[in-house]
């Protein structure tokens, strides 16, 4: 991560080795963020080009911080939905003997 812009109220950075999923990701959640004033990235280039993410806000390293939290704990609760139970697990294999 590479920082390009860094003030009071605003922040631009460039993401080294990311895509649109992470940097769409990020952006929605800034803007779910009353303190945050707006959120963008840009890619120039749609192969080679570095996504480069801008924010404006009260606090924008703040509010990045606590977008990034936001996504992973939406994450670890995905985690928990699709991950089997021990009688799902059970079951399957089960199956998967039945077949044979």
């Amino acid at each position: 991560m590479k920082i390009i812009k860094d003030t009071k109220d605003e922040l631009e950075l460039e993401i080294t080795g990311e895509s649109h999923t992470l940097c769409n990701a990020l952006r929605k959640t800034l803007m779910e963020d009353k303190d945050v004033v707006s959120a963008a990235y840009v890619m120039e280039h749609p192969t080679i080009g570095e996504p480069k993410l801008y924010v404006k806000a009260k606090n924008p390293k703040k509010s990045l911080k606590k977008a990034a939290e936001t996504i992973k704990n939406r994450c670890d609760e995905l985690k928990k939905e699709i991950k089997p139970t021990k009688k799902a697990k059970k079951n399957s294999k089960a199956r998967s003997k039945s077949k044979k």
